[in-house]
């Protein structure tokens, strides 16, 4: 499925400490319901009956997050670790690693009261994402912050700092797995468009090649009364006014970007970059830049 069509979904840590108020946990569950549900979120968090009030505070806690997280491991886009109250540091980094998830996470904290400093509403969760985070980097595990360093999340400061981390998680999960395809060789004139195969390699983005000729002899030999062409031309007339463009032109167009699809489909690509110079205007007459516009 396509990330940008993906319900986003989160594995939810909600870290608890022993001494401060449980019911924060509670309030907490409860604002970010409202929130998920206001932004379009699917939460995978511990219901409140597999530990208290759902909460990660106990190292047996941690193992049930962590197989909850497990069982869920191809739904779960990024972590949200939600800091009610201090939270124990050591839950939480448990929770994380043994879940074996490499996704992104963000450590929220909710801010103090002036007026709840009292034993019942105490939170100190300024001082436990501290904590939290020294524990995650003393382990290696990367993770993200908020703006600001703590946050209600029915604020709207919080609310942007989420929406950036799904941004996040739709761009290092897109490129997990990135099959691209590169049509030709580098344009001569173009030393910013240089890439190392071996380096997106390493990190799990593939690249499939084809030689321009036979992109451009596969696109001369269909027939432009093909219905696939007919169709691919109505898209560019529709996408974009082209007076006093010659139709043999536009058919042209039409004709590779079948093609150009056909070699996408075939191979699973993902994205595509064309040799669109100079080789392409010499050999076969038109440009290329409105079926890449298209494909973007």
């Amino acid at each position: 499925m396509n990330t940008m069509e993906k319900t986003p979904t989160l594995g939810v840590i909600y870290g608890n400490r022993d001494f401060f108020p449980d019911q924060l946990v509670a309030e907490a569950r409860a604002d970010l319901t409202r929130l998920f549900k206001e932004l379009g979120i699917r939460a995978i968090q511990l219901n409140e009956r597999e530990t208290k009030l759902g909460g990660v505070e106990t190292h047996e806690d941690a193992r049930k997050c962590a197989a909850l997280f497990r069982e869920h491991r191809d739904e779960i886009d990024g972590v949200l670790v939600c800091l009610p109250n201090f939270g124990d540091e050591k839950g939480v980094l448990d929770a994380v690693r043994l879940s074996g998830l490499n996704v992104p996470i963000l450590v929220q904290a909710y801010p103090d009261r002036p007026d709840e400093l009292s034993p019942a509403r105490r939170r100190d969760a300024f001082c436990g994402k501290i904590s939290v985070c020294n524990n995650l980097a003393q382990a290696g595990i990367r993770f993200s912050l908020t703006r600001r360093h703590v946050e209600h999340p029915l604020t709207d400061d919080f609310r942007r700092d989420l929406q950036w981390f799904l941004g996040v998680c739709r761009v290092v999960n897109g490129m997990r797995g990135l099959r691209l395809g590169a049509v030709g060789a580098r344009p001569g004139a173009f030393n910013t468009v240089r890439y190392s195969e071996k380096l997106l390699e390493r990190h799990g983005i593939s690249v499939t090649t084809v030689d321009l000729s036979e992109i451009l002899g596969a696109a001369e030999k269909l027939d432009g009364r093909d219905p696939r062409v007919a169709a691919r031309l109505q898209e560019i007339r529709s996408y974009a006014p082209a007076p006093g463009v010659p139709e043999e032109k536009l058919v042209q167009m039409a004709r590779l970007g079948v093609v150009l699809a056909d070699w996408m489909q075939a191979n699973h690509l993902h994205a595509m970059a064309i040799q669109c110079w100079t080789s392409l205007q010499r050999h076969y007459g038109c440009n290329v830049c409105t079926l890449m516009s298209l494909m973007s």
